[in-house]
């Protein structure tokens, strides 16, 4: 690879569509790069599940002229339709479906100039924190192959940190952008409920499903952003729109912010000592930017608000499954499945609709507890994850170990799932590294709808503690 191709894939979406409006290199140029370090990267990470290459060199033909045209993207193979393309959610199940039409967002992201190359490996049904399914097997972390990319966008953030591609689609029902990009170094945003528009689908479970891009830069996160938010016509959700561009939230001064800290997760497990001593630097690092910043957190009902969790969660499962065997026209059977999934599918149909109803109160529940704290505070900072990056196989499942697959579950991501019950912006940045040189990410959470804070206050992060420079083991 050559300098200024090696340049380039370092460059971030935003740099890489100044080039393109410059003339300083064309869309099929762009891509071409991104196709060559795919092929020599992806067998070592296997981010990539379908790649569309050919498609994306049709495309570049006549890309629509929007903020981001010519820049290399991938679709996560879950969540978001690609019309003509098949999507299978990583399941056996879905083996060979294809999409009859774009989803509302994956059009935003094709106005926004964005050439769709590929798309990216998921958990079957996005279900756990990390990317292993048997339908195209695990994804590696590009930090160190041996450990997993987290999950469910774990194919996502592996291509985005090893250089591939500046950005990627990904979402999010319990921390599924949040855990995959701490673990690759990169920014991951949650945003509000309703920010970006699930249509044609409905609010997926009372709205814990949130979608939006993985990326390596701040400035990337806030601008594709700016390119897909907005709600459709009989959309549930209508957060109010922002005073002005997030991209220029990025570079204004976040003013003297009220920050809490906290290192309790909602499962009430000990992180380790690494991540606390990283939490206690990021709170510093905080105040010496000037902001006030206090050990502080809402007083919740933790085991009463995780069962609830659990609870809509399967409930979710419980509906994709019969909604895809509509879509299919056939029955899903044992066979289809992973082990866990099909332990989950059958644990929702125990859940009567009076006991799901009643779930979805706690949490709500929860979702008022946690507010009171931001009537004290503009912003909360935890840690993304519990722990390091885990290994592959950490999560393996089998009736026989059920007890501790939902133990090390505990322990690896208890910070993210509360505010999908909240609907409140939330976003991992790669703040900290451990000993061995992994990515720790650090989680900062607004108000409702109040993502312009975090983008300011992420900026000014980014400022203070690049990241920008660092290259994983696996990288272009």
């Amino acid at each position: 690879m050559s300098t200024q191709e090696d340049n380039i894939a370092w460059m971030d979406a935003t740099a890489q569509a100044e080039l393109v409006q410059k003339g300083e290199i064309s869309p099929i140029e762009l891509l071409e790069g991104a196709i060559e370090r795919a092929e020599q990267l992806n067998p070592e990470i296997n981010a990539i599940i379908n790649p569309l290459y050919d498609l994306a060199r049709e495309a570049s033909k006549d890309l629509p002229d929007g903020p981001f045209r010519g820049v290399p993207f991938l679709m996560k193979d879950i969540g978001a339709e690609l019309a003509g393309v098949k999507m299978e959610e990583g399941s056996r199940f879905m083996r060979g479906y294809v999409s009859p039409e774009d989803s509302e967002l994956t059009a935003r992201f094709k106005r926004a100039g964005l050439n769709i190359m590929g798309k990216t490996n998921t958990p079957e049904f996005g279900l756990l924190p990390t990317t292993e399914p048997e339908l195209y097997g695990v994804t590696r972390n590009p930090w160190n192959p041996e450990l997993g990319s987290g999950g469910s966008s774990g194919g996502a953030c592996a291509a985005v940190a090893a250089g591939i591609v500046p950005v990627a689609h990904a979402n999010d029902g319990g921390g599924s952008i949040r855990i995959p990009a701490s673990a690759c170094g990169l920014v991951g945003l949650k945003p509000t409920r309703g920010r970006n528009s699930m249509a044609p689908a409905g609010d997926m479970a009372n709205g814990i499903v949130a979608q939006h891009v993985v990326s390596r830069t701040v400035r990337d996160s806030a601008a594709l952003l700016d390119a897909t938010h907005g709600a459709m016509p009989g959309d549930p959700y209508f957060p109010a729109p922002p005073e002005r561009p997030y991209a220029q939230e990025v570079r204004r001064d976040p003013g003297k912010l009220r920050i809490a800290f906290s290192s309790l997760p909602l499962t009430g497990v000990a992180v380790t000592d690494e991540v606390r001593a990283a939490l206690e630097d990021t709170a510093k690092l905080c105040e010496s930017l000037g902001h006030t910043v206090e050990e502080a957190q809402p007083t919740l009902d933790r085991p009463r608000a995780l069962k609830a969790f659990g609870r809509v969660w399967v409930g979710m499962l419980g509906w994709a499954v019969k909604s895809w065997e509509k879509k299919l026209g056939r029955s899903a059977t044992e066979a289809d499945f992973e082990g866990v999934t099909w332990r989950m599918y059958q644990s929702n149909q125990r859940v009567s609709a009076a006991e799901y109803l009643a779930a979805i109160e706690d949490l709500q529940a929860m979702s008022r507890d946690i507010a009171l704290l931001f009537n004290t505070f503009d912003v909360w900072l935890t840690p993304t994850l519990c722990r390091d990056p885990a290994p592959l196989g950490y999560f393996a499942f089998t009736a026989e170990a059920r007890d501790e697959h939902i133990r090390r579950l505990g322990q690896y991501s208890g910070f993210t799932s509360m505010f999908n019950a909240t609907g409140q912006p939330a976003m991992t940045l790669p703040l900290q590294w451990s000993e061995n040189g992994l990515p720790l990410g650090m989680q900062i959470i607004g108000r409702y709808a109040d993502e312009a804070t975090l983008f300011r206050l992420a900026g000014q992060l980014e400022q203070a503690r690049p990241w920008v420079d660092r290259r994983p083991m696996v990288s272009a």
